[in-house]
């Protein structure tokens, strides 16, 4: 469990803002997430269309393409959710699916290989991946055998987002010597959303033609904050004075920092949160959390997005001419 470190003891709560739990349903409508448990045949893209459609939705899309034939979780923001999407980029993600050998193999030796495969490895995107082919390191935090029938293979992995199962499956199949391909595979988890928040297209069209007659009890069920892309990246929260300087671009203060995660590293993305959870922004740390907290002066997050509309918070800062 990551650690969060105390840097200002005391912070003004103005009461500004709003807790992402206490939104309305028409506010999730406008900028929140829903997970669609995807179907097989329909390219991601088609299906972030059609949940874009139902829901009215003035812009959409999703986080993390799965292959036409792939099914699962497949987070889908709208609104001002759309620009922080990426977030899921940096966490991890699950995946249960049947790997096909191409001859028989012995279980242990299936089992040495499948812990060799536990850990950081190398990969390179498939032919027709949409990103540049080159190799590239991605970690693999747990692979395991569920079950073997035949040549039939059933595994669930955890591992960084990026990582191509189905190239997994081929370069298992070649250390085993007998070669492999992916016949089925279902994401389970991106980031935070799981297969128990993902929701069939069809129930969700059925939610919002009820809403829209008075009955939103099923909708706001399905409907998600923006906040809960951001749960696997590290943190810092702001002080309510602070905030719409940020909204309007500056970068993050010392003396504007309240708390923040102790696995903030030099380089890494760090999400800004106010005092009440909502995200404010993205940045990047330009210093270790243990050096942040032991200054007083100075910049410690490089912002490079913001979610947050200026003028949510009351204006606290000033420029040269004022």
């Amino acid at each position: 469990m990551t650690k969060t470190l105390v840097k200002a003891k005391k912070a003004f709560r103005s009461g500004a803002g709003k807790s992402p739990g206490g939104r309305t349903t028409e506010e999730l409508l406008k900028d929140g997430v829903v997970v669609i448990d995807k179907p097989s045949g329909p390219t991601s893209h088609q299906v972030t269309t059609w949940a874009k459609d139902i829901l009215g939705a003035d812009k959409a899309a999703h986080g993390g393409t799965l292959d036409p034939r792939v099914t699962g979780v497949l987070p889908v923001g709208f609104g001002t959710s759309v620009r922080a999407m990426d977030v899921l980029h940096y966490g991890t993600k699950a995946y249960v699916g049947v790997m096909r050998m191409h001859g028989n193999v012995d279980r242990r030796r299936l089992d040495s290989v499948v812990s060799e495969f536990t850990d950081e490895i190398f990969q390179t995107p498939p032919m027709r991946s949409a990103v540049k082919r080159e190799q590239r390191t991605r970690r693999v935090h747990q692979l395991r055998v569920l079950e073997v029938s035949g040549r039939d293979v059933l595994f669930d992995v955890e591992c960084d987002a990026g990582t191509y199962i189905r190239s997994l499956a081929v370069d298992m199949g070649d250390a085993l010597a007998a070669g492999a391909h992916l016949q089925d595979l279902r994401r389970t988890r991106a980031g935070a959303l799981t297969e128990a928040d993902a929701v069939q297209l069809h129930d969700l069209k059925d939610a919002m033609e009820a809403h829209r007659k008075g009955d939103s009890s099923a909708i706001s069920k399905m409907l998600r904050p923006m906040e809960v892309l951001m749960s696997q990246v590290p943190k810092v929260e702001i002080k309510d004075s602070t905030v719409d300087a940020v909204c309007h671009g500056a970068n993050v203060a010392m003396p504007g920092i309240v708390t923040l995660d102790e696995d903030i590293r030099r380089g890494g993305l760090v999400v800004i949160m106010t005092l009440s959870g909502e995200g404010v922004g993205l940045g990047h740390a330009l210093m270790d959390a243990d050096e942040i907290m032991k200054r007083a002066e100075g910049f410690a997050i490089d912002v490079s997005r913001v979610f947050m509309p200026p003028g949510t918070y009351a204006k606290g800062w000033t420029t040269s001419d004022e």
